[in-house]
């Protein structure tokens, strides 16, 4: 690795730890269905949003739940303290697409259908309101 790489790579950690996220790669599930879920608790404060993931009917709603616990626990690891009611919000929070499995499955006359089996990550960061204003 380069002199110049290197400067950049450290440079975007050191970034890393005064942020506080998780991250979920390979959800089988499509991108375009996760996204539905993400944007139901986008901006929202984290025990809202727990409440939202909690009764919704999506499957997708587990993974995003089980996430938001995840940088939960990263923001109270950080900050050697446990997070109060209100004051964590979810930041940012987005969804990209993976790695997409590609199958046949026999058709009429000797064709072959595709089948795209879609994957996706997300990505959650999760800070408080005075932080967020700060930067």
């Amino acid at each position: 690795m380069g002199k110049r790489k290197k400067l950049v790579a450290e440079k975007r950690k050191e970034a890393l730890r005064t942020q506080y996220f998780a991250k979920l790669n390979g959800v089988p599930s499509s991108p375009r269905k996760m996204r539905y879920v993400v944007d139901m608790v986008r901006g929202m404060e984290v025990n809202r949003a727990l409440g939202v993931l909690r009764f919704s009917k999506k499957q997708a709603a587990i993974d995003v739940e089980k996430l938001l616990r995840s940088a939960i626990a990263n923001w109270e690891a950080k900050n050697d303290r446990k997070a109060e009611a209100g004051e964590l919000f979810i930041t940012r929070i987005f969804v990209d697409e993976g790695v997409t499995m590609k199958r046949m499955r026999p058709a009429p006359q000797g064709r072959g259908y595709r089948i795209r089996k879609r994957s996706n990550h997300v990505t959650l960061f999760v800070d408080t309101k005075t932080n967020d204003e700060n930067k």
